[in-house]
């Protein structure tokens, strides 16, 4: 299992290593934002409050808290106070020096601490902020408190997520954070480029709720033009059978062959293949009128073979099919390792910690984790204030007398 360092060995290390990125706001939409542009090999430098840091440092299950080191991979920690003008005033010397700030405080909370994008722009006309909030930078929402899980709900994400009998339910992760964080750093990665033409900075504004709402499918048109309303429906999509985890003797099984050629091999596989002509499973709209009925023969079947037998049908017919994963599995299997997507990082505070590799996969600049998340707040204010702005340990001491750092 490869151990900290660039995917397939390269000496390169990253497309945008000549790229500096300031990194506030706390949790997640931000953080997580500003470890795709980490990954990616973008110098983070993450402003910290002084003290506990960001909260994230204590989030995550188990005993250890560890999700850090994940979100925080790559980046650099300074502490900076920006509740108070000697903390803002550094943060505005910091953003002076950046390609990229990213934030996700609610909106106007950057006004008003005196570092309104117009000014920042105005001193960096290259500067590109990016800012994540729960509802975007204006309309009549804009000012509401706002979380991943409101912009799930807001985004139709919840409402159709769960059995049709009980309440709308989530899933195991905070996706609604991630997804805005996605589509914030798609959003640098274009004014990044429109910057290269024209040397104009921008400012990016995205909100939980729009980046939910853009995986929605065709769930707004569908109601527009055919009056129908998507319902939980559990594990399945109604209408696209089959398509199910499915019991087999010892575990569950993902199969997918709902296209009219990949479901007549399954009905080989099962050794029905009068299924395939059947009229009421032959056709796509024919399997999604019978999915229950379908699905309950495609599960009598697996039912009588364990895991392994099904997996070895489904590969010798070519089926789209898999196992139902959890941590170990994925630690465990070969394909994972041979594409280096689990890596070993030596952590700080944890020793060796294995994680998701960075992604996706570049063959010219390839994406990698080239140092582990900072152990404490502020462990490279030396490091980061001589750097940038050639700061002394006096200065630094005035600051910290100060409360700034």
């Amino acid at each position: 299992m490869a151990r900290l360092r660039n995917a397939r060995g390269s000496g390169v290390m990253g497309a945008l290593g000549d790229i500096r990125v300031i990194e506030m706001g706390q949790l997640l939409a931000g953080p997580f934002c500003g470890q795709l542009l980490g990954d990616m090999g973008a110098d983070v430098i993450k402003l910290e409050p002084p003290g506990k840091g960001d909260p994230m440092r204590l989030w995550g299950q188990g005993e250890e808290k560890v999700q850090w080191e994940v979100i925080a991979r790559n980046k650099r920690s300074v502490t900076c106070n920006l509740r108070i003008p000697e903390g803002q005033a550094l943060a505005r010397k910091l953003i002076a020096k950046a390609d990229v700030l990213v934030e996700n405080f609610k909106p106007g909370t950057l006004e008003k601490w005196g570092l309104s994008p117009e000014s920042l722009l105005e001193e960096n006309p290259g500067l590109i902020i990016a800012r994540m909030s729960g509802y975007g930078q204006d309309g009549p929402y804009s000012n509401r408190a706002g979380f991943g899980g409101i912009g799930e709900a807001m985004g139709g994400w919840r409402y159709i997520v769960g059995d049709p009998d009980r309440p709308p339910a989530r899933m195991g992760i905070s996706i609604g954070d991630t997804l805005c964080a996605t589509y914030g750093t798609m959003g640098v990665l274009a004014a990044l480029h429109h910057r290269e033409k024209t040397g104009q900075g921008q400012v990016v504004d995205t909100a939980l709720y729009e980046a939910v709402l853009q995986v929605m499918e065709g769930l707004v048109p569908e109601y527009d033009h055919n009056g129908f309303i998507r319902e939980r429906s559990g594990s399945i999509l109604p209408g696209i059978a089959p398509s199910n985890v499915y019991q087999c003797k010892d575990g569950h099984f993902m199969i997918g062959a709902n296209k009219d050629e990949i479901f007549a091999r399954l009905a080989q596989a099962m050794g029905q293949p009068e299924l395939a002509t059947d009229e009421r499973y032959a056709t796509h709209i024919a399997r999604g009128r019978n999915q229950t009925d379908l699905d309950t023969l495609v599960n009598m079947w697996t039912n009588t073979l364990t895991v392994d037998e099904v997996e070895a049908a489904m590969i010798e017919h070519s089926i789209p099919a898999g196992r139902v994963y959890r941590a170990p599995d994925m630690i465990a299997d070969p394909h994972f390792q041979a594409r280096e997507a689990i890596i070993e990082v030596e952590t700080e505070k944890h020793g060796s910690l294995k994680m998701q590799n960075a992604f996706p996969k570049l063959s010219a600049t390839p994406s990698g984790v080239r140092r582990p998340a900072p152990s404490t707040p502020g462990q490279h204010n030396a490091e980061v204030f001589a750097e940038l702005l050639g700061m002394g340990a006096d200065e630094m001491a005035q600051l910290t007398q100060s409360a700034a750092i």
